[in-house]
């Protein structure tokens, strides 16, 4: 049985990306406030059109990395590009990043309305009569100054500006945690829809992961500071999974996998496993013992992968060959 100490590297590889789908990478990233290493050797590249998961806990590192990538800070060792340059003080590469986090702050003698013009003059692919149909769908008084906006209307206010940038490279660092349930959903479907629409690549850094399963396309993890997880989203949802039944059927089964968590009681056993593996013949053996097995949700894999252990990592790709 492997532990989640390994390093995880048998999910089936998907071919090697053409370096001109590439549009932000990060490679050997790290970066250092004082005595504190935020990020170590971070690498991973983020493709044209698709929509991304960054996830982790609570100062894992993900702000850190989308204010890098946005040339909102500077990394101390290694090379971030966007759109084939430095993003860091690049005025002609930022003009196609949007980058929304949940702490944004705006003048706050701008009206609503002020804030999105504003935001319009700086984006290439800004599209006013999306903001405009966002603005109501929020039901965002575009008269009313930021100043007297609530956290809610703030937030909205922030994946207005997010939607409507249309960006080729758009960030989201949790600007919609003010957001209540409803007003959530309203944002995840415009942002589908209008994805399908105009595609381009989005990434979403939340910690409402089951809200956002169904929206990834591809779902990096970072846990201390470092990427555990870089991987496809649908790969994930077919390999992770729950196993439950008698210790020895759940173990044997477990051996051709990653365990990331694993509790007996008595002669059961529940265990997380990543089954990297294990095939429809191993899974006929385990229920034909009395165990079973289902489907674990993303959320359930990203809490079970942050806290097993500090140095396994999950891909689904291969570098490129030169």
């Amino acid at each position: 049985m492997t532990s989640g100490l390994a390093r995880i590297s048998s999910l089936p590889t998907r071919d090697a990306h053409d370096d001109t789908d590439v549009v932000a990478s990060m490679r050997g990233i790290g970066k250092r406030y004082a005595d504190l290493d935020a990020l170590t050797d971070v690498s991973f590249d983020v493709c044209r059109d698709k929509i991304y998961g960054l996830l982790g806990r609570n100062g894992a590192g993900k702000t850190t990395i989308m204010s890098i990538l946005t040339g909102q800070a500077i990394q101390t060792t290694g090379e971030a590009t966007v759109f084939g340059s430095a993003p860091f003080e690049n005025a002609g590469v930022l003009r196609s990043v949007c980058f929304v986090k949940e702490s944004q702050t705006y003048p706050d003698d701008l009206c609503v309305g002020h804030v999105v013009t504003a935001a319009g003059h700086l984006m290439e692919r800004w599209d006013q009569d999306f903001a405009d149909q966002l603005l109501d769908d929020f039901q965002l008084p575009r008269r009313r100054k930021v100043k007297k906006l609530s956290r809610g209307m703030r937030s909205a206010l922030g994946v207005t500006i997010g939607l409507a940038s249309r960006a080729p490279l758009t960030l989201f660092d949790e600007p919609y945690l003010g957001l209540d349930a409803v007003a959530r959903h309203l944002f995840y479907d415009r942002l589908l829809a209008d994805y399908a629409e105009h595609p381009r690549t989005v990434v979403l850094s939340t910690h409402l992961i089951d809200e956002v399963a169904n929206l990834l396309e591809h779902v990096l993890v970072v846990d201390r500071g470092r990427i555990v997880v870089d991987a496809d989203a649908d790969a994930l949802r077919q390999r992770a999974v729950i196993v439950t039944g008698p210790t020895a059927a759940v173990d044997a089964f477990a051996a051709k996998g990653i365990v990331l968590h694993r509790e007996s009681l008595g002669s059961h056993t529940r265990a997380t496993v990543h089954t990297a593996g294990a095939d429809d013949l191993d899974r006929g053996r385990l229920i034909d013992a009395g165990g079973t097995i289902e489907p674990a949700s993303l959320q359930e894999f990203v809490i079970r992968t942050t806290t097993a252990a500090p140095t396994h990592s999950v891909s689904t790709h291969t570098e490129p060959t030169s």
